[in-house]
């Protein structure tokens, strides 16, 4: 395991071995942050599920109400019309046979991509590229979509959509924003995520789903967050 610098032990001193109160746990991971860039800041939650089983994987979508602090580069595969749409809707890259090309040559420099339905085709080709990115469109995650529905995917995507999915170890990994956003901004956008993933609940899932929450920001500690409380800021964000 890779030792900790100076600063990191100065500041998981701060950290008890409790659970905190949502809004504690917020202002903690904020206080411990001792990068001097906007650091980001994350939920990580550990759920009651075997990702080795189809019926027990979580995937999905949550729009915070709050965005991530970050501008969001969004990628669209279309033509014609559609792409017409996505260029007066904002989006940073339209194009089709001539963006795969590109991406096939080893360019990723974007954060969402989108398809219309007709392009999947040609798409589907960049699995291997995009799928290990978490940037392959999907309509599951509603970016694959009719070309008249590109300017709400767009919309969604610049103000603060973000994917969520259960990986290998079972723990669901989001960022929720920046060390510079309020307390209050950061606790609306944890209550949309956790709202999310708990509407999220596949079929097969049995027992304690969520098992336990935490927050944290680039290579701050961890604070464990009182689960019961948090999961009901799902309430507040229905």
């Amino acid at each position: 395991m890779a030792e900790h610098g100076k600063k990191y032990e100065e500041v998981v001193k701060l950290v008890e071995d409790r659970p905190y109160e949502p809004a504690e746990a917020v202002a903690l991971a904020k206080q411990t942050s001792y990068v001097k860039f906007d650091a980001t800041v994350e939920l990580h939650m550990r759920m009651g599920l075997d990702p080795r089983h189809a019926d027990q994987q979580v995937r999905g979508v949550a729009l915070l109400p709050n965005g991530l602090g970050k501008p969001v580069r969004v990628l669209v595969f279309a033509q014609g019309e559609g792409a017409l749409l996505a260029t007066q809707a904002g989006a940073d890259f339209v194009g089709s046979d001539e963006l795969i090309r590109q991406i096939q040559g080893g360019w990723v420099d974007f954060d969402v991509s989108i398809a219309t339905q007709d392009r999947m085709g040609r798409v589907g080709g960049l699995g291997r590229i995009l799928g290990r990115r978490g940037l392959m469109p999907n309509p599951r995650s509603g970016t694959v979509v009719p070309a008249e529905d590109l300017p709400r995917a767009i919309r969604d995507a610049k103000k603060g959509r973000v994917d969520f999915r259960l990986d290998r170890t079972a723990i669901i990994h989001v960022p929720v924003g920046k060390v510079s956003f309020e307390d209050d901004k950061l606790l609306e956008n944890i209550s949309t995520l956790v709202d999310a993933v708990v509407r999220a609940k596949p079929t097969g899932g049995k027992g304690q789903y969520v098992r336990s929450i935490y927050v944290t920001t680039s290579m701050g500690p961890s604070v464990k967050m009182d689960l019961n409380p948090t999961l009901a800021l799902a309430g507040s964000a229905a």
